[in-house]
């Protein structure tokens, strides 16, 4: 016998189809009047109900209860006969017990409609996902008793249009009413309709303080310190940002001059010559080299210079250069002496003003014509030339790191730090004087929110208004702003943390309802759902 059922005498049980019927009747010989209590013993009639049961071994079972209508001996009650009821097993008008009522009750909190009606069915139990989500919609309320430490947080019924509030008691952290809108009026009409509260925790939020001053004058309002700490976060990277360009390592100005570049090819072409004893085992002096041995085995074998110059396809000079050269050296270095250019006077200039970071060869060409300068831009473009390689093959140095990650740098305790953040943050430092006060000033906050020094927060406020940035003056102004709820929430023990919880939590239900989420159903998950 089923644990619930000791209150019937089981008749039968059969097996019809794939359902269990278990046949049984009340045990008692009298009921009480639903109205007026008199027990009864007078029997008026019998008749048959058959109110679906938990199921077994997956099998799903029906009660066949035979019950009585008893006649009411109270003359002065309203209620000529009535029905009984089995105490914990059937309720009036119920087509489902009450225990399997409790287990639908369980499934539509926690699986919601679709996903409960699935689970369901898996057990035995069919069940339509409407039929779900109105059992939890009967789910009658608790009642809120005496609740001496809330807090309360406003979540998204719809983000960007429709908010809603979230009302915990802190003692137990679990949630107790949620409110339609976030507005101070509604939150304060809540707390005068329960009143008792003396501590509220909340966030930063203007109309909340206003409520909790309407609402429950006598409580504490205490500041979050998640919220105190973010808000101080943001001051901080709007301070880095401020001073980004400390964030950039320093570079060395590379010197043009000192560049190996690539000039042999006009020196060679032009016939100029050259001071380097020592030729680079480059493309070009490769392709030289080839082309000498080339020439000169085609001079060996009777060719003429013509008929090498058409086989070649080079021109009939470079070809007799070649030929005449009796060693590729005379080819790389030659005796002739290239004479001054119009860009001669201008060299150093333009490689000071290239290592000055200004590329543009026309602008280059517009500066160097007011010094005296007669040639075209294109001189100038094929002089930057090998500049431009030099300064593309040079190391790039390394990225400077974001504004956030240093304000997370500045914000984290030191020893959760890499070592290499912690370098780099030590150079940051080293180059900033401001980025170096405004983690002191982090520090000095930190202390007093981890060791709850709050009446230490006046001083810190003070040494902000002299050497803090613009950002953390804006910030220590909005703390005066609140400084009664700021300074217990740095002192006492008291936080949003559970609140917080539970605003995630609400953001889980509603995505499980598949848009089905009604404020009233919502309501009933999350302040019924363990």
């Amino acid at each position: 016998m089923l644990p619930h059922l000791t209150d019937v005498v089981v008749d039968a049980v059969r097996l019809v189809g794939s359902t269990i019927r278990i046949h049984a009747h009340p045990h008692r010989s009298e009921a009480r009047c639903p109205k007026c209590d008199t027990p009864s013993s007078r029997v008026h009639s019998r008749y048959r109900r058959r109110p679906a049961d938990t199921t077994i071994g997956a099998r799903p079972v029906v009660l066949v209860l035979t019950v009585r209508r008893f006649f009411c001996l109270n003359t002065d009650c309203k209620a000529i006969t009535f029905a009984e009821q089995i105490a914990g097993l059937t309720r009036r008008c119920a087509r489902r017990t009450t225990v399997l009522d409790a287990v639908l009750e369980a499934i539509g909190l926690a699986m919601a409609g679709r996903a409960g009606a699935r689970l369901a069915a898996r057990l035995g139990m069919t069940v339509g996902r409407d039929t779900l989500l109105r059992t939890v919609r009967a789910i009658p309320d608790r009642p809120i008793g005496a609740t001496p430490v809330l807090g309360i947080d406003d979540f998204a019924v719809r983000r960007g249009h429709v908010y809603g509030t979230v009302i915990v008691d802190l003692t137990t952290s679990r949630p107790i009413d949620l409110l339609p809108d976030r507005t101070s009026e509604t939150v304060a009409a809540w707390l005068r309709e329960h009143p008792g509260a003396e501590v509220v925790c909340r966030d930063r939020a203007g109309a909340y303080a206003e409520a909790v001053r309407v609402g429950a004058p006598n409580a504490v309002q205490v500041a979050d310190r998640w919220h105190l700490w973010h808000n101080l976060v943001g001051a901080v990277e709007d301070t880095v940002v401020r001073h980004r360009a400390d964030l950039r390592p320093p570079t060395e100005p590379v010197d043009p001059g000192e560049v190996v570049t690539d000039t042999t090819a006009n020196e060679i072409d032009c016939g100029t010559s050259t001071t380097n004893a020592e030729w680079p085992d480059g493309r070009l002096i490769t392709r030289t080299r080839e082309r000498h041995a080339t020439v000169q085995q085609l001079v060996s074998n009777g060719m003429t210079i013509s008929a090498i110059s058409r086989k070649l396809s080079l021109d009939r000079k470079t070809v007799r250069r070649f030929a005449r050269a009796h060693d590729v050296d005379e080819l790389l270095t030659t005796t002739r002496i290239a004479g001054p250019t119009l860009l001669s006077e201008h060299e150093t200039y333009l490689r000071d003003r290239f290592a000055a970071g200004c590329t543009d060869a026309t602008r280059l060409t517009a500066e160097i014509t007011d010094r005296g300068y007669r040639g075209s831009a294109k001189t100038v473009r094929r002089f930057l030339a090998p500049l431009r390689v030099a300064h593309r093959t040079r190391p790039a140095p390394p990225p400077a790191p974001s504004a956030r990650q240093v304000a997370g740098w500045l914000t984290s305790r030191p020893e959760r730090l890499t070592d290499a953040d912690s370098r780099r943050l030590t150079d940051i430092l080293e180059r900033s004087p401001a980025l170096t006060a405004l983690r002191e000033h982090v520090r000095g906050f930190a202390e007093i929110m981890a060791e709850r020094r709050g009446l230490e927060l006046i001083s810190w406020m003070t040494s902000i208004d002299a050497t803090g940035s613009p950002a953390l003056r804006s910030f220590a102004a909005g703390l005066r702003r609140d400084l009664d709820a700021v300074t217990a929430g740095l002192t006492l023990e008291h936080n949003s943390g559970p609140v917080e919880g539970h605003v995630n939590r609400i953001k889980m239900l509603k995505r499980q309802m598949y848009g089905r989420a009604n404020l009233d159903l919502l309501r009933k998950r999350v302040v019924h759902l363990e």
